[in-house]
């Protein structure tokens, strides 16, 4: 991690611990009756929380190593089954994952795609990966494929996925526009992506800005499932005539 990133990064790790510490002060105080110091604690995390989205919109970052425990916690729409009925993934298909964490989607998907199936898992953070390919060793899962870098720049030739998925992942991107650009160039025609968002999330991205993002990008949307504050949205590439 360079010395410029450093520093943000610490950053918000503090302060989303600070947030969950205050959180759980706010609850233990709320049942010892201390309704004062609970309402203390609930407006820290209000202004907590506010202060991290206003940061990650201004300077966005990758969800920090240091911070991976919060992708093992209950997803609820956004869960590994959910995902697979929505995006349906088929056997022999190769598929990217975009923003892949440490494999909470990666490694049922890549199961799903058996025999014959590759599932690439795309991150920004080498940590992240490899507790991916760990994790996957674990499990006798073989057919998923690591690269690290940057979205904005995806090292795979045109054309090469059936499908492609970012669960959380898409405002953390400094340029997300560049990012569904070259989700798009690395589809196939007839393609599709499913992208993710949740409003607790500090990167959080409205259906209505998404929608547009991806229009203007060569998307056309085919479906939504959720609501506004946690929601997958299906769509499919333009084709060009």
């Amino acid at each position: 991690m360079s010395a410029g990133r450093k520093g943000p990064t610490v950053f918000r790790v503090l302060l989303f611990h600070s947030e969950i510490a205050a959180f759980l002060g706010a609850a233990a105080l709320a049942l010892l009756g201390q309704w004062f110091w609970a309402a203390f604690c609930a407006a820290f995390v209000v202004v907590a929380h506010l202060i991290g989205r206003t940061w990650s919109r201004r300077a966005p970052l990758p969800m920090p190593h240091l911070m991976r425990w919060v992708l093992r916690l209950p997803r609820g729409f956004h869960s590994p089954g959910n995902l697979k009925k929505i995006l349906q993934p088929q056997i022999g298909e190769r598929i990217l994952e975009v923003g892949a964490g440490v494999g909470i989607h990666a490694l049922p998907t890549a199961a799903s795609l058996l025999p014959g199936g590759v599932l690439d898992v795309f991150d920004a953070q080498r940590e992240m990966l490899d507790a991916i390919m760990q994790r996957a060793a674990k499990y006798g899962i073989t057919n998923i494929r690591p690269a690290q870098g940057d979205a904005r720049r995806l090292p795979y030739p045109d054309s090469t996925f059936s499908a492609a998925y970012m669960i959380g992942v898409l405002g953390e991107i400094p340029d997300p526009a560049a990012a569904l650009r070259e989700v798009r160039r690395v589809l196939k025609s007839g393609g599709r992506l499913l992208i993710g968002e949740v409003l607790i999330d500090p990167d959080f991205i409205a259906f209505r800005t998404l929608r547009r993002l991806a229009e203007d990008t060569g998307f056309s949307l085919k479906g939504r499932g959720g609501l506004g504050f946690a929601y997958m949205a299906m769509f499919h590439p333009i084709e060009v005539v």
